[in-house]
């Protein structure tokens, strides 16, 4: 197994790309000729980057070139700038043409600074290009010029990257480590003046914290699949599809296309089979690193794979006997929802849950016996009611309730009583409080109300391990899927609850949660009376 020269995602050409069309057959043939030569998914690299307009400008104004740790995306963009400096470059304006390299750190950005210099020198069709004097190496100051006048000067990555420049070409390395937009803001703008300018990052993937990373990505991937956006944005993007195994070499090889080409992959593969045993931040740094994938949640409450696949569109029309219903407020008071949970009958096609499995599962943590080839002992759908946001989002919680409730006729409502819903819980809790409003009694008639009283722990791991399991159903609501993906750990000794770093909320999560918690607890409905036509008693009145 080789790694992929191909990436998995990328922009395609508007035409067929041959030396007419593309500058990077010369960059490609530039580095053959400095000893350099590419490594076939650079050579397929370059072709794509250098992709030309008709009117011989660069097609793409921003190039994001995402792919795995160690697998040459450094050298490649070495090579390339020096193309830019001795070949593209020269005499495309009567000012000091400029290539800007910059770095998360300064002391990055000189080492492809330094490289790019040694290389020069000791190639002697381009050492002979260097100017009098032309390399600077005062810290901070460095500055590579050519006798072209075209010069090379770095930045590291921050507010002042590339200020008071004017840059005809900007190489980014590590984008994932701009966590926010003032690097980008500072460098970007550089290139405003410069008809031909080209813009290429480079860089593994990011956690959530690399907005401006995920930000160019989404653009990019929504003129990929829609057409729609910006043409002149480029993304190739060497990575694992979503929900890959560690372990899986076909994955590994389409982040990593050196991958049993520079070095053997069996390597790889060991540090997956150990990242994937320990889990945690240790499987998530793989993931992240080597198999370059989109991680936007460092330490995951709710099994990602398991959540997406239970997607299943459906209704709660057959399970209206069965509804438990579950409320929660977000930490900051500004969102607030109604979920609803219901446990789907055995046997039923939906479910599709195997003859053998048990009737019920009361383990907490949702566990699941070993012969019953993976299918979940209970499958419970959940689905979302209704959610409020702002300042006032739990005023009229309060308000909507009871008619909601007495709508959907759950057998029982619940909240966690420990945490933001505790700002409503007299309204929730007290019988005597008969009425909400002028017009809906509380609580409506045939609702039991209950607070979740259990160990929250206790109801997060066990909607976490159904979920993993495969027996949780839903229809893909936007704001549960946010929540419940959205969800990381917060270790309690060797429990867990659901926590959220940064902005966004979660109390879907704990909605869904709760739901499912309380609809798993329900007691079985009595059976319905049956009318029973007896034969003997007809024949015995007839006698």
């Amino acid at each position: 197994m080789l790694g992929s020269t191909e990436p998995r995602l990328w922009t395609p050409p508007l035409r067929p790309l041959t030396p007419e069309t593309s500058y990077g057959f010369e960059v490609c043939e530039f580095a053959r000729q400095i000893g350099e030569p590419f490594d076939p998914f650079q050579e397929w690299l370059a072709i794509h980057v250098g992709e030309l307009l008709p009117d011989g400008r660069p097609r793409f104004r921003v190039v994001l070139v995402l792919v795995a740790r160690q697998n040459g995306k450094t050298h490649f963009l070495k090579v390339l700038i020096l193309w830019w400096l001795f070949v593209d470059l020269p005499g495309t304006r009567m000012d000091k043409p400029t290539v800007l390299g910059t770095s998360s750190k300064l002391e990055y950005a000189k080492e492809t600074w330094h490289a790019a210099v040694d290389t020069a020198k000791r190639v002697p069709m381009l050492a002979e290009e260097i100017a009098p004097r032309g390399i600077q190496l005062r810290n901070g100051e460095e500055s590579f010029t050519t006798v072209h006048n075209t010069r090379y000067k770095i930045a590291a990555s921050n507010d002042d990257a590339g200020r008071s420049l004017t840059v005809d070409r900007l190489g980014l390395d590590e984008l994932r480590k701009h966590q926010d937009w003032t690097a980008w803001n500072a460098a970007e703008p550089t290139t405003n003046s410069v008809d031909n300018a080209q813009i290429v990052c480079l860089s593994n993937q990011g956690d959530r914290k690399a907005v401006v990373l995920r930000s160019l990505r989404k653009s990019a991937l929504e003129f990929i699949d829609s057409g729609e956006g910006d043409p002149r944005l480029g993304l190739f993007e060497w990575s694992s599809p979503d929900g890959a195994d560690p372990e899986d070499p076909v994955a590994l090889a389409a982040a990593n296309p050196n991958f049993n080409r520079r070095w053997q992959g069996d390597s790889l593969l060991g540090a997956a089979k150990r990242a994937k045993a320990a889990g945690g931040d240790q499987l998530t740094g793989f993931k992240i690193e080597y198999m370059c994938m989109e991680v936007p949640v460092l330490n995951p409450a709710v099994d990602p794979v398991g959540w997406k696949a239970g997607l299943d569109p459906g209704d709660m029309a057959n399970l209206r006997d069965q509804l438990a219903a579950c409320v929660d407020v977000s930490l900051d008071g500004q969102h607030a929802c109604l979920v609803v949970a219901a446990v789907l009958p055995e046997q039923d096609d939906e479910a599709e849950v195997p003859s053998e499995a048990s009737e019920s599962n009361d383990d907490p943590a949702g566990g699941q016996d070993e012969g019953t080839e993976q299918a979940p002992a209970v499958r419970v759908r959940v689905e979302a009611v209704k959610a409020w946001s702002g300042p006032n989002c739990t005023r009229e919680m309060r308000r909507d309730l009871p008619g909601l409730l007495r709508r959907i006729r759950p057998r029982v409502f619940g909240w966690f009583p420990s945490g933001p819903a505790a700002a409503v819980a007299a309204d929730l809790a007290d019988p005597k409080h008969k009425r909400v409003n002028r017009q809906s009694s509380w609580p409506p008639a045939g609702v039991r109300v209950e607070a979740i009283r259990q160990e929250v722990p206790a109801v997060c791991m066990g909607f976490a391990d159904l979920v993993k399991s495969g027996g949780v159903v839903h229809s893909g609501d936007p704001m549960i899927d946010k929540h419940v993906l959205g969800a990381e750990k917060l270790l309690r000794g060797s429990t867990f609850v659901f926590t959220h770093k940064g902005p966004g909320h979660i109390n879907g999560a704990y909605a869904a949660a709760g739901a499912v918690h309380l609809a798993r607890t329900l007691p079985p409905m009595p059976p319905r009376p049956k009318v029973i036509s007896s034969k003997r008693n007809r024949d015995r009145r007839t006698d």
